[in-house]
């Protein structure tokens, strides 16, 4: 029987990788990594394929990758996605995952993030597009001003996010709502342009034209 997204997100192992990841995170001052983000980026990279068409088995791989892609963080920052894809491997690989399913998976994690990314299947395309559109209030894990850096800044300025794929016209848009007393769109370029862009990249993989809204206008 094919291992299921419920079963991976309720393994005792994954969970305590998950949460080490988070922590190491928190003490670098890092935003949030912990079960928010990687739930949200499994249901919305799930999400996309199945809007798109694609089986379902295929929309449940995204779904199981997206909960462990950030799993390398207990290693290190540096290479997390190449860490965390060789200890996805063995994970899945333990739980008998069949071994075409275990490739498609590490190939997105070892994928995703922008410093070596790229969309090399459609599971990594939907988890690069779900992954880099988390951007949020609540993934900052301070609320005192005096301590935020630029990503803290830009991450707290977003009020309101969405990812909204259109089958019809071909397009998947982020779409923000910034308090720009806070952080200003230039400050949110500043950070996320390279992101954005493999956003692109991830969205033309999927035969789509990625846009970025910001407070009701397109800037990408």
């Amino acid at each position: 029987m094919a291992l299921t997204y419920e079963e991976i997100k309720n393994n005792p192992e994954i969970r305590i990788y998950i949460q080490q990841a988070d922590a190491s995170l928190k003490a670098l001052g890092f935003t949030e990594h912990s079960f928010a983000h990687t739930t949200r980026t499994a249901v919305t990279a799930c999400h996309i394929l199945e809007v798109l068409g694609y089986p379902d088995r295929t929309a449940q791989l995204a779904k199981i990758a997206g909960y462990i892609h950030d799993i390398g963080n207990v290693v290190n920052r540096v290479n997390h996605a190449q860490s965390g894809a060789v200890m996805a491997f063995r994970i899945l690989d333990k739980l008998g995952m069949d071994p075409g399913e275990v490739a498609t998976i590490i190939s997105a994690i070892g994928n995703h993030d922008e410093g070596t990314a790229f969309p090399v299947n459609e599971v990594a395309a939907a988890l690069i597009l779900a992954d880099k559109s988390d951007v949020r209030r609540t993934r900052v894990r301070s609320k005192d001003f005096s301590t935020f850096d630029i990503h803290d800044r830009v991450n707290y300025a977003v009020e309101d996010s969405s990812l909204h794929l259109d089958v019809d016209a071909h397009t998947v848009t982020l779409s923000l709502t910034i308090d720009t007393s806070i952080g200003s769109v230039m400050d949110y370029f500043e950070i996320f342009m390279e992101r954005m862009l493999l956003c692109r990249r991830a969205a033309s993989f999927l035969n789509l034209t990625f846009h970025l809204v910001i407070n009701q206008t397109t800037v990408l």
